[in-house]
């Protein structure tokens, strides 16, 4: 029987968050998995937002994009929801980070979480949301 020492167990323990992070991600991408298929309505939840506006906010085709990664149709995720397609490898990379970062003790830093990085990304988001409602940007539509 191996003992863990004390320090070893505080780092175990500092790494809870990031297995809560990584287990309620794993169940949602498994629910939408191995769930009813998101494209026929009943099934999830509908988009709060469009219920009420009718317009598309920037998270609208997230739930048909995971299936669709699910299942191997890659165009197809990126046609529901092209910004999130795009950022998925950002907020793996981020996720990653601040996991081995955690591991070593250390201060989760990363040159995205400079305020002009952060205000860049949500005027992006702002951006994003409006075009994907204009009519000549149907393609941004999910």
């Amino acid at each position: 029987m191996t003992r863990v020492s004390v320090p070893e167990r505080a780092g175990l323990r500092a790494l809870a968050p990031h297995a809560a992070v990584l287990g309620g991600v794993a169940a949602g991408v498994l629910v939408v998995a191995f769930g009813a298929d998101p494209n026929e309505p009943g099934h999830y939840p509908g988009c709060p937002f469009l219920g009420l506006t009718g317009f598309y906010c920037p998270g609208c085709g997230m739930t048909r994009l995971v299936y669709a990664l699910t299942h191997g149709h890659v165009g197809v995720a990126f046609g529901l929801n092209p910004l999130l397609f795009v950022l998925l490898p950002v907020f793996g990379y981020l996720y990653v980070r601040w996991t081995v970062t955690t591991a070593r003790g250390l201060p989760m830093r990363s040159v995205l979480f400079k305020p002009a990085v952060a205000y860049s990304f949500v005027g992006l988001l702002i951006v994003y949301w409006i075009v994907r409602n204009l009519p000549f940007a149907h393609v941004l539509a999910p």
